[in-house]
């Protein structure tokens, strides 16, 4: 009896050898998983997002007021002027009145842009939420539309719908329909700056201009330091009377 007692407790002593680093290992586990999921999370989504091979469809979360004005007919080369004469181009273009313009709540997907040179045709919605840059890209809501005079404020995640503005060259033409009338806009230039430089965009300014962002360097996943600028200027569309 006595052999028999101190087999059963070398027996014992064995198994609680093996169990007990095991439930260590699994309750260590559980801990660093309840920590890091939330901050993980957001990750993993955005990595199926870009690497998934089936396309996400998100338009159940936004509505599309975007109905087409005209197509844009070819881009002339008689409209490749200089700065002055652009400026008279613009200055005599049709207007359209506010008055008959459908204005776009915030989510809500507008227009189109376009740059065929760099191979972009999105989606552009009013505000830049998640829901609006998920689905494409998006003016800043302290900014304004095209048409009305001011600072166009466009950003886009530099992975998805505006991973296109690495090819942006000075002279390019970006396209822009909305549901009032179509646009057109040449860049001019393009900068990188860091993302808390004010001094990238003016949204006081008294003239219309287009500038799009987007996260630097490009193929980068996550938020990073810099990003990149691309500026345009008007060349073709309607104007927004603001008096009828």
């Amino acid at each position: 009896m006595p052999k028999v007692h101190r087999s059963h407790k070398k027996s014992l002593y064995g198994k609680n050898l093996v169990i007990l680093p095991i439930v260590f290992c699994a309750v260590i586990y559980l801990v660093c998983a309840l920590i890091l999921f939330p901050s993980a999370s957001s990750y993993l989504s955005r990595a199926s997002m870009f690497f998934s091979d089936n396309e996400k469809n998100f338009s159940k979360e936004y509505v599309n007021i975007f109905v087409p004005v005209d197509d844009f007919s070819e881009y002339q080369k008689e409209t490749q002027t200089s700065s002055s004469e652009s400026s008279s181009q613009v200055s005599k273009q049709e207007t359209v009145n506010i008055s008959s313009i459908l204005f776009p709540s915030y989510d809500n997907q507008f227009g189109e842009l376009i740059i065929e040179d760099c191979q972009i045709r999105t989606k552009l919605f009013f505000g830049d939420s998640n829901i609006a840059l998920r689905n494409g890209v998006g003016i800043y809501n302290g900014s304004a539309i095209p048409g009305y005079g001011r600072t166009i404020l466009v950003a886009g995640h530099n992975n998805t719908y505006f991973n296109g503005l690495k090819y942006a060259r000075k002279g390019q033409i970006v396209k822009i329909r909305t549901n009032y009338g179509n646009y057109q806009y040449e860049i001019t230039d393009m900068q990188v700056k860091d993302k808390d430089d004010k001094s990238a965009y003016d949204l006081a300014a008294d003239k219309e201009n287009l500038i799009m962002y987007t996260c630097y360097p490009f193929d980068e996943l996550g938020l990073t330091p810099n990003r990149y600028f691309v500026y345009a200027k008007p060349v073709s569309g309607p104007v927004i009377d603001k008096n009828h």
